[in-house]
């Protein structure tokens, strides 16, 4: 807590009074470009990795990056969603996932899950499409190669989830919102987004990546 606290008056003492204007502008509204729907873990700093200043992503954060099924969950996942679309006006929407994530390591293994964690396993539940395609789709992997498969496959279906949020199909329907998957690999600062066009994920490039389309799916397994 004391290094918390130290940062705290660090941030007030340096940054603030050095970006004060930034924050005068910031206190009269914000305007987003993106919906950044990622992990709660502590190892993702989303503004960190895209380097963008306070202001510029509305960000979702929870075990997993999952979003759940309209009306499937009494969270505020949702109502992010539908305030992000429809209040902000964002034009893009980013799923990104991590290596290493221990919410999808306990979704390939829920009976390892402690059992005096029966909300995490109640939430990995909206996860379950995941789980089924890599059971079925890749019965011959194990170890970090199932984990890194598993964590490709929960973005798409992730954003398959997000299409049934009302305030993003319409505006999808309209062409005023792309979607989009990405996974950050922790231990290089790689950031992979999915290609349609090859129906794999690549290492992002400098030019803005192709918005998925309806029913992505992985053939062609990146080394993430």
């Amino acid at each position: 807590m004391r290094k918390l606290v130290q940062g705290i008056h660090q941030f007030q003492e340096n940054i603030f009074s050095s970006q004060r204007e930034l924050f005068e502008r910031l206190a009269a509204g914000q305007n987003p470009d993106a919906l950044f729907v990622t992990c709660s873990d502590s190892r993702i700093n989303p503004n960190l990795i895209t380097q963008t200043d306070p202001g510029e992503l509305f960000i979702l954060r929870n075990a997993g990056n999952i979003v759940p099924p309209y009306g499937a969950a009494n969270g505020g996942e949702g109502a992010t969603i539908e305030f992000a679309v429809v209040g902000l006006g964002v034009k893009d929407i980013i799923v990104c996932g991590h290596s290493h994530c221990g919410a999808i390591k306990a979704l390939l293994a829920p009976d390892d899950l402690r059992e005096n964690m029966p909300a995490v396993r109640a939430w990995l539940k909206h996860a379950e499409a995941t789980r089924w395609i890599v059971k079925e789709k890749y019965a011959g992997l194990r170890g970090p190669d199932l984990m890194s498969v598993a964590i490709q496959e929960n973005v798409l279906a992730q954003l398959d989830n997000m299409r049934s949020h009302p305030a993003v199909a319409s505006r999808l329907a309209s062409g005023q919102l792309k979607l989009h998957a990405w996974v950050y690999k922790i231990e290089t600062g790689q950031v992979f987004a999915y290609d349609p066009e090859r129906g794999q994920l690549q290492p992002l490039s400098q030019q803005p990546p192709t918005p998925l389309l309806a029913g992505a799916r992985i053939d062609a397994i990146a080394a993430i």
